[in-house]
């Protein structure tokens, strides 16, 4: 079913241009990630913070577009190519989700400027992030190939990140054997929240390569990992 999206989108120029956008908008959000995960550990946080606002701005124009490429292919194509668009439509509202989580980290910087405490819970923050980085780099890589092994195992990793932020939200909410402050115990809660967030939009995306289009977001019936 996947190939004969992929078809689909190539052999049409409007969807084919919309699959164009919404590859640029995964880029725009790995961008925006590296930038925000910088801020939150201490790097040109003013900056950043601009630079991120205006980068989700054009994601947002770019979501826009890609409806407006969608509808207007259905329009003249009928239903032959339905779900290749339905896909398309699904795939960037996870993308535009992605940014405002992103946003979200960046908040953080303002509401806790000075340098976030608890090195065992930092590491495994840091962690979390260079495995989000690598989603993001993968997702596009693995929606071009349609290759359902590797989106299989990409799942699972999401699931496992997913399991791992739950997993210090609860030590931090009930335990807190860092001894951190409220303050740093707030943020750093909110931050697994946030990246927990973006790996479930991630692997939504992931499983548009596995799952037909009513299942996009849901566990593949397939996964045995």
């Amino acid at each position: 079913m996947w190939k004969e999206i992929r078809n689909l989108w190539t052999s049409d120029n409007l969807l084919n241009e919309a699959w164009d956008l919404t590859y640029e908008a995964i880029n725009i959000d790995a961008e925006m990630f590296d930038d925000a995960t910088d801020a939150l550990w201490g790097d040109n946080r003013k900056t950043v913070q601009k630079l991120i606002f205006k980068k989700d701005k054009l994601i947002n124009k770019y979501e826009r577009d890609i409806r407006r490429k969608v509808i207007t292919h259905l329009t003249v194509q009928g239903n032959d190519s339905l779900a290749a668009g339905l896909v398309l439509s699904t795939v960037i509202v996870d993308v535009e989700r992605i940014g405002d989580y992103i946003k979200n980290i960046v908040d953080l910087t303002e509401m806790h400027p000075d340098e976030i405490q608890g090195k065992n819970t930092k590491d495994k923050l840091r962690e979390i992030e260079v495995s989000i980085k690598k989603m993001f780099k993968k997702a596009p890589e693995c929606i071009e190939s349609g290759d359902e092994d590797i989106a299989l195992d990409m799942y699972s990793e999401t699931k496992e990140i997913g399991r791992t932020c739950d997993k210090y939200i609860q030590k931090l909410v009930m335990k807190n054997e860092e001894e951190l402050d409220t303050s740093s115990v707030a943020v750093m809660v909110l931050y697994f929240r946030y990246l927990k967030r973006i790996n479930a939009h991630l692997r939504n995306i992931i499983s548009s390569v596995i799952n037909p289009y009513d299942r996009i977001g849901f566990k593949p019936k397939k996964n045995k990992k």
